[in-house]
């Protein structure tokens, strides 16, 4: 699949991102769609042997049926793999998705959200105890601000409710994957269209690959471990 295809696929659609060559394990990583450009970018390095798989981001609205989904990407794929990873973190499952991957055997990144695994959990606990009023943006969510926030809160038709929904945030917090001018043009934009100041810090993708680059390890994690971040 393109970059271009994973690209506007990341909300609404599963996107496929195969890898290229072979590997020592036959791995497939079953991802939010919110990471579809990351994992394209760790595939042109040591991951481009594992096979990706991305549930629709717009799930993440619905997360009550992320676990179901993953349980039957897992069902579909558990013949033609070796090891099958889980990218998510738990989403609002609400211990959930856990729950499921213990029952098949799968393990996933450790955190509660992508905002924990992408900053570091000591770092995002640094900033939320610096200042609890924090709302996280991530590239993913900078380019669809308009349709994930405004338009999913209903700002666009009642843009009045702006200040009940964000009484309580005093900042956005823009963690950018990639440098890119225009992705931190839209996000200094999102901060003043929701009244709070702004930050941004690089994260990278830093761990996302060591999550993944463990796979290179002779011995796969047993499913109760949790990769630390």
């Amino acid at each position: 699949m393109s970059e271009d295809a994973a690209s506007f696929g990341e909300v609404d659609r599963e996107a496929q991102l195969p890898g290229r060559g072979a590997g020592a394990r036959r791995t497939l990583v079953i991802a939010c769609g919110a990471l579809a450009r990351e994992i394209v970018a760790l595939q042109r390095g040591p991951l481009a042997h594992v096979d990706v798989t991305c549930l629709p981001a717009k799930l993440h609205n619905r997360p009550e049926r992320i676990p179901g989904e993953m349980r039957r990407k897992i069902v579909e794929n558990r013949a033609h793999y070796d090891e099958i990873l889980c990218l998510y973190a738990d989403c609002g499952t609400g211990g959930e998705l856990d729950r499921v991957l213990r029952e098949e055997g799968v393990t996933r990144i450790e955190g509660a959200h992508c905002y924990e695994f992408f900053a570091g959990a000591t770092d995002f606990a640094t900033m939320m105890e610096d200042e609890p009023g924090t709302f996280f943006l991530t590239d993913f969510l900078t380019r669809h601000f308009d349709r994930l926030v405004i338009e999913g809160l209903g700002l666009d038709r009642f843009p009045q409710l702006r200040d009940d929904y964000f009484k309580n945030y005093r900042r956005l917090v823009y963690l950018a994957q990639f440098e890119d001018p225009e992705l931190t043009l839209k996000a200094e934009a999102a901060a003043r269209r929701l009244g709070l100041a702004f930050e941004r810090r690089v994260t990278g993708v830093g761990g996302v690959e060591r999550f993944l680059t463990r796979l290179e390890r002779a011995t796969p994690l047993q499913p109760s471990e949790r990769w630390p971040i």
